[in-house]
């Protein structure tokens, strides 16, 4: 299936299960990095609709995160009632390996490709906080237990620390099983207004920050554990929110590999500089612990069909937010955080980034 045709899969479900109609729908955004031109109205077909403006949007990993984005200030400008965002991919006709990036960009030309990139950010992170490999062990042991309760899960097998000890080195000090999949899928959120939301089957969840930030340029020092990008477009989005890190009950974040997420962490204020391995090796970011990161599996779990994990992060907060995401199911949470980033770019730690805070009704 192409990535348009796996879009629809996602829509018809969404349709059904918000009870909407194709008239109703106002214009769509669509992520996707692989997908191909004019992928957004080849998707909508798929549900019966056209005419309506529609746009396909890319922005590598943030790819669906902006077209939420986009649907949002659609809504809440006033120039729509009710939006469709969704975000596809289909990865697999690539072949597998590394994705491909442009071949006009320097540092990608000369190896740096994204598995190198952030097998120098964890070389880093470990040597500078007294860390060592078990840290990046302990991330992919917790997501892939949590993404065992997920059946939209690529992969839904825990696997001990030996497994993942024992996986093929990819890029020192990363192994394979530090490294999240090549994944197929879609997924897709309807955006609307309050008024149009009463007329849902399901419950709805409040978008309380919504935000796109792109990568700073420099060519001088770059801080290889410190994601610029993150901490800037989380603090624009707590602003917007009016939250702090402390009001977060759980995050759904961009692991593409396990020394991602120790890093997003602490760039999203969840631990301070440098702790993010020892919070995580005292459970405090496991399911029952103070803020669960991940509970859904992550990228290394659930895996990474780059122009839908955006959507699907925040299907992911979604479900838990209004009580439905069954396995999975958290305690009572009440505010979620969502972020993606990636693109590999000359001079910039990544080149774009996305991050949501989602409140429950």
């Amino acid at each position: 299936m192409n990535a348009a045709s796996l879009a629809g899969e996602a829509l018809d479900e969404l349709m059904d299960a918000t009870g909407l109609e194709p008239r109703q729908i106002d214009a769509a955004f669509g992520g996707t990095g692989f997908g191909g031109t004019l992928m957004t109205q080849r998707a909508l077909q798929e549900i019966g609709v056209s005419g309506p403006p529609m746009y396909t949007v890319e922005n590598a990993c943030a790819s669906g995160a902006s077209a939420i984005n986009l649907a949002w200030q659609a809504v809440a400008s006033g120039t729509a009632e009710c939006v469709v965002a969704l975000g596809a991919e289909n990865l697999s006709n690539l072949g597998g390996g590394a994705l491909p990036l442009g071949s006009k960009d320097i540092e990608a030309t000369l190896g740096m490709t994204m598995p190198a990139a952030y097998a120098m950010r964890a070389q880093r992170y470990l040597a500078d906080f007294g860390a060592n490999e078990g840290a990046l062990d302990l991330v992919t042991q917790k997501n892939r237990a949590n993404g065992s309760l997920n059946p939209r899960a690529h992969f839904q097998q825990e696997v001990s620390l030996e497994e993942i000890r024992g996986s093929r080195p990819v890029a020192d000090p990363l192994r394979l099983l530090h490294c999240c999949p090549n994944t197929d899928g879609a997924a897709a959120v309807v955006v609307c207004s309050a008024e149009v939301a009463k007329t849902s089957r399901v419950p709805a969840a409040r978008i309380l920050a919504s935000v796109i930030r792109s990568g700073t340029f420099h060519t001088g020092y770059r801080d290889m554990t410190w994601p610029d990008i993150t901490y800037r477009t989380a603090t624009a989005a707590y602003e917007m929110s009016g939250l702090e890190p402390s009001d977060v009950d759980l995050v759904e974040l961009h692991d593409a590999f396990s020394v991602s997420e120790l890093l997003h962490t602490e760039a999203l204020g969840l631990a301070d500089r440098g702790e993010a391995h020892r919070r995580l090796s005292d459970g405090d970011f496991h399911r029952g612990g103070k803020v669960p990161i991940n509970p859904s599996g992550g990228l290394l779990s659930r895996g990474h069909p780059v122009g839908a994990t955006g959507v699907t992060q925040v299907c992911e907060a979604y479900w838990q937010l209004t009580g439905q995401a069954g396995d999975l199911q958290l305690s009572g949470p009440r505010v979620a955080l969502t972020h993606v980033t990636g693109g590999g770019i000359f001079g910039v730690d990544n080149g774009a980034c996305g991050v949501h805070i989602i409140g429950a009704e």
